[in-house]
Order: structure tokens, then C-alpha cells, then sequence
């Protein structure tokens, strides 16, 4: 089964040009321009590093998601509660079915009209997670 780029479309490079995608066979590059050398990176690379990071935004607000996700699927019990912050707190796990699976099309426009962008550098190395409407700690503590 081909894999895909989880990210297509929102990837742009150091200089904030957007970043293409190929296949080569089975697997998924993004395409990073280098001056003309067209640099292919594998995208399951730069993937990784971007779950990596949304995991450890999610840690330690597991019960407060949890809530939220219960309350905004009207599920507002216990139950529901406890099921959602254990998917959260093991969201680690769940990187390779994400990975095997992809990401909905209409999941990728919806964060790409938000402004969600991810940030790479010539070798996929991930420079910055771009998220709009996030609060800055300083900006939400008192």
C-alpha cells in the first residue's frame, strides 16, 4: 500500500515557499527546491517530527480535552470522558495507523484555510509548527 504525505500542501520550506509532494514507488517525498536541486525528503520523516510535536502540546491537557470532545460530541458522561482522555494520553500509539492511514482530504483543507503550516528546512528537519489562533503561554496565564 502507497503511503502518503499526512501534510501535502502545508508544507513550506525556510523561506515559506510552498513545499511539493512525489511518490517514488511505495513512499511519499515532500520536495524541497534547493536553489534548482530539487532535495527529496521522505515525508513520513518530516510526518513523525509534526505528531511528535502535536503530542506534546496535547500532554498534560488530557482532561480538559477529554471534557471538551465529550461535551461537543454530546456525549457529556464519564464514560465517554474517560475513553477520550486515554485515547489522548496514548496518542503516541496511534502515530502509525495516522501514518498508514493518512489524512482526510477535507481534514487538510480545513487546516490549511485556518493557516496551519509546517515549517521545514532543506533536509526535513522541522523548524516550526505554524497555529494560528494558539495562545501563547505567556498571553493565557494570569
Amino acid at each position: 500500500m502507497a503511503k502518503h504525505a499526512l501534510f501535502s500542501g502545508l508544507v513550506v520550506d525556510e523561506f515559506d515557499q510552498p513545499v511539493n509532494t512525489t511518490q517514488v514507488g511505495e513512499e511519499a517525498f515532500y520536495v524541497v527546491n534547493d536553489q534548482g536541486f530539487m532535495r527529496h525528503v521522505p515525508s513520513e520523516d518530516v510526518d513523525r517530527q509534526v505528531l511528535k510535536q502535536m503530542g506534546e502540546m496535547l500532554s498534560g491537557h488530557e482532561e480538559e480535552l477529554s471534557k471538551q470532545a465529550a461535551q461537543m460530541m454530546g456525549q457529556d458522561d464519564i464514560f465517554t470522558q474517560a475513553a477520550i482522555q486515554n485515547q489522548l494520553k496514548n496518542v503516541d500509539e496511534q502515530f502509525d495507523q495516522v501514518l498508514a492511514q493518512g489524512l482526510p482530504e477535507a481534514s487538510r483543507a480545513y487546516l490549511g484555510m485556518s493557516g496551519f503550516k509546517v515549517r521545514i528546512n532543506l533536509h526535513g528537519e522541522l523548524l516550526e509548527l505554524i497555529q494560528p489562533g494558539q495562545i501563547a503561554p505567556e498571553d493565557g496565564e494570569e
